[in-house]
């Protein structure tokens, strides 16, 4: 069964790929985004290294000049809203000519995934190898311009949490986490919103027509000016200081410091050392003494948010402190969230069932994610939680099991939702049953 689902889950990688990019699902997701394309260059890295650089070329040839990585570079593929021109990042300095791109970022979780590509192409060792060691040395500097726009444009005010101006950029596009944030945004002149996405998935499994509204109106906010860092916190109706970003960057700052070591940069490594730390403190500043939870910071209302969702065990992505990891480890796999009774399999919800806002079919108001799986179970497994990494794997591997590869599930029945023959969860089953470091 094993090599029969890693032989599926190729398969699938292979029938996205147009070449220069693996689209993230078939005919709901047509483009390359920014962090389902990190992780896919690591199951990528198992067929073929040279392959999985290719992904990164894309990737990095996208980079803006002020060091950002665009959330989406966007194919010859018509039929998707919102395409470029609804961005308008025509306008934007920063954009590289004869790329078309959208005008924000998504979760920095880079140099985690080229880390591993890297150990991938050595273990193959020959040419597979020597391919991995030049690669990393050439993305290690473009990877140190995306952290340092990071910090430099989305934490202004030195405070450690990656600043985000729209959902979208956490990855966790309509997660309850961002009520607040949305719930304040009126939209004066509604917009006629061509849905292509309700062509290919369940409405009941998508954002509604008023979240859109919404969304929309926050890229027009960015195209008033220009996408332009310096401005858009006095424009922006959303800004948020996001922990799992925030966490994420510290995960990869420790993995690029790791890198810049190999490569004998010392002066980065320290630099990115230094990064991780003051995210990581971010983020355990955080974190609720009643919940135990991390929580996301709401600039425009000058408080921490209490929403729990998946975003909330951030510090067992990055980790810092024992007892807060420990006490996030033992809720997490608790009857709220991994143990609760009505799950499938013991894997995180997004949100816990038993929060009264929990849509169990419905995006990043309920549903699990394989893609989280991989994420948390790759970090316990860095942080030597070999048993969480066991757990979400052996859980993990039996969800996607259907070989379905859906891009999230449902908890209680385990039906496979939105797009299917997704990327990243066809990654993640290929990763887990490859990859050395599992077994």
């Amino acid at each position: 069964m094993s090599a029969d689902l890693a032989r599926a889950a190729a398969d699938v990688l292979r029938a996205n790929d147009t070449g220069t990019m693996v689209t993230a699902a078939p005919h709901l997701y047509p483009h390359q985004w920014s962090w389902d394309a990190a992780f896919v260059s690591v199951g990528l890295a198992h067929l073929s290294v040279a392959r999985a650089i290719v992904e990164w070329d894309t990737i990095f040839g996208a980079q803006w000049a002020t060091g950002m990585l665009p959330h989406i570079v966007f194919a010859d593929e018509p039929d998707y809203f919102p395409g470029f021109g609804v961005w308008g990042t025509e306008i934007a300095a920063a954009r590289p000519d004869g790329v078309e791109s959208s005008g924000i970022c998504q979760p920095p979780v880079h140099a985690l995934c080229i880390e591993q590509l890297v150990a991938i192409g050595r273990a193959q060792g020959g040419e597979a190898a020597e391919r991995a060691d030049a690669f990393m040395a050439d993305a290690v500097p473009r990877l140190a311009r995306w952290h340092a726009w990071m910090s430099r444009a989305r934490d202004r005010e030195g405070i450690g949490l990656v600043e985000i101006h729209h959902g979208w950029e956490s990855g966790m596009d309509n997660s309850p986490r961002f009520d607040p944030f949305y719930e304040r945004i009126e939209v004066a002149t509604p917009k006629a919103l061509p849905r292509t996405d309700l062509k290919y998935a369940d409405a009941s499994e998508r954002p509604s027509d008023r979240e859109y509204q919404r969304y929309i109106h926050l890229i027009d906010q960015m195209i008033a000016v220009e996408f332009e860092d310096d401005r858009i916190p006095a424009v922006i109706d959303f800004r948020c200081g996001d922990v799992f970003m925030t966490a994420s960057l510290a995960a990869s700052a420790e993995a690029l410091a790791r890198m810049a070591d190999e490569t004998g940069d010392a002066d980065l490594a320290a630099t990115e050392r230094a990064r991780a730390e003051h995210a990581r403190t971010a983020v355990l500043a955080s974190v609720d003494p009643t919940t135990g939870l991390c929580r996301d910071y709401d600039y425009h209302a000058g408080h921490h948010t209490d929403v729990a969702s998946i975003a909330g065990f951030s510090a067992l992505i990055c980790g810092g402190d024992d007892a807060v990891v420990a006490r996030q480890r033992a809720i997490l796999t608790g009857p709220q969230w991994m143990g609760h009774p009505d799950n499938r399999y013991p894997l995180p919800p997004s949100i816990s069932l038993d929060d009264p806002a929990c849509r169990p079919r419905e995006y990043w108001r309920g549903p699990v994610w394989p893609i989280m799986n991989w994420l948390f179970a790759h970090c316990a497994l860095q942080q030597g939680d070999t048993a969480l990494a066991s757990g979400l794997r052996e859980a993990g591997l039996a969800q996607l099991a259907d070989e379905e590869f859906g891009e999230y599930y449902e908890p209680r029945t385990g039906e496979p939702l939105g797009s299917h023959q997704q990327s990243w969860s066809a990654m993640a089953a290929l990763d887990w049953l490859t990859a050395d470091r599992w077994r």
